[in-house]
């Protein structure tokens, strides 16, 4: 049996990464893909083996715990790399060596294996993960869209009705040059309220289509995805007008804490904008309350802003310049 280890940092992983997969994939009977520790990136050692499970679930990846930071071509640098390689692959006899780079000739010569080079020259693929590091959007091409989520920070914005949540993620997007996800729900009620109401089964497809277009949203988006509101407002209308939700929105409210990076709340310090399809400031201020207990009860950490546009600003980018997603 044909069987072809490759390996790297995958730092992020991109498409000549994927070439070099696929390539084995499609010459091995077994392939192997060994993914090692970096200290030169803050993505986790398991996001980065999750994104090559998810896209070839039937190789086999290896998480490599401590890998040897050595790097060289000196005989002692080469043993480290060649030792660890081996302990990683225990009993499993290795056919091929994948790679694109000159370690390929003593790794494998270290594992019996025959030396297998893909795109050395990059023609095929012209992209390195430094590029990527340096400039994500502007290499998106060559980016997966599983790998290029991750790379997103996303930011929602919660409040009350008329706490200018729409305004600032405008504003915001246009500060860090990027994308903002407008509130869905608002789009839908427009053209299907009825005096003013929604079905609970109406609320739930809110929900859904707003995390359909989020995701379109965030593979255009430039580091940060400023998102106006999420499938928690959404459950909090379900339960302010039918006392309770659909379980398919609930779900979509529980999963939230996964997609959203970091949570802003938008204070009631502004005037309240008294339209026709609005409930009230009274009403405001309860449905404020409520999304404080939500948050509260749910153990999500959020920031409260206030005052005039320019200072909510100032204190998003506070937050986020001290902010790292992983």
């Amino acid at each position: 049996m044909k069987t072809g280890l490759t390996l790297g940092k995958f730092a992020p992983l991109h498409k000549g990464h994927q070439l070099m997969i696929e390539t084995a994939i499609d010459e091995m009977d077994m392939v192997i893909v060994v993914v090692y520790d970096d200290p030169i990136t803050t993505i986790p050692l398991k996001t980065r083996a999750d994104w090559i499970r998810q896209l070839y679930p039937d190789i086999t990846v290896i998480e490599g715990h401590k890998a040897p930071t050595d790097s060289g071509y000196t005989p002692e640098v080469m043993k480290i790399q060649e030792d660890y390689i081996k302990a990683l692959l225990k009993n499993i006899s290795v056919t091929h060596f994948y790679s694109s780079e000159p370690y390929g000739e003593h790794v494998s010569l270290a594992l019996g294996a025959v030396d297998r080079r893909v795109d050395v020259k990059r023609e095929q693929i012209p992209i390195s993960a430094t590029k990527i590091r340096n400039n994500p959007l502007q290499n998106r091409p060559f980016i997966h869209s599983i790998v290029y989520k991750d790379l997103i920070t996303n930011v929602v914005l919660l409040g009350a009705p008329s706490t200018g949540k729409s305004t600032l993620s405008e504003v915001l997007a246009q500060h860090y040059d990027t994308q903002f996800m407008p509130e869905y729900g608002r789009e839908y009620w427009e053209k299907h309220q009825v005096n003013r109401r929604l079905t609970m089964l109406q609320l739930q497809e809110i929900a859904m289509g707003h995390l359909a277009r989020e995701d379109e949203y965030i593979q255009k988006s430039n580091r940060y995805l400023f998102t106006d509101t999420n499938a928690l407002t959404t459950r909090l209308f379900s339960l302010y007008y039918h006392g309770h939700a659909t379980d398919i929105l609930n779900s979509l409210a529980n999963k939230c804490h996964e997609r959203y990076d970091v949570i802003f709340v938008c204070d009631t310090d502004i005037p309240y904008d008294d339209t026709w399809d609005r409930s009230g400031d009274a009403n405001r201020m309860e449905f404020q309350k409520k999304i404080f207990a939500d948050l509260k009860a749910r153990g999500l950490s959020y920031t409260l802003i206030s005052g005039s546009m320019q200072e909510r600003v100032k204190q998003v980018e506070s937050v986020l310049n001290d902010f790292r997603k992983y």
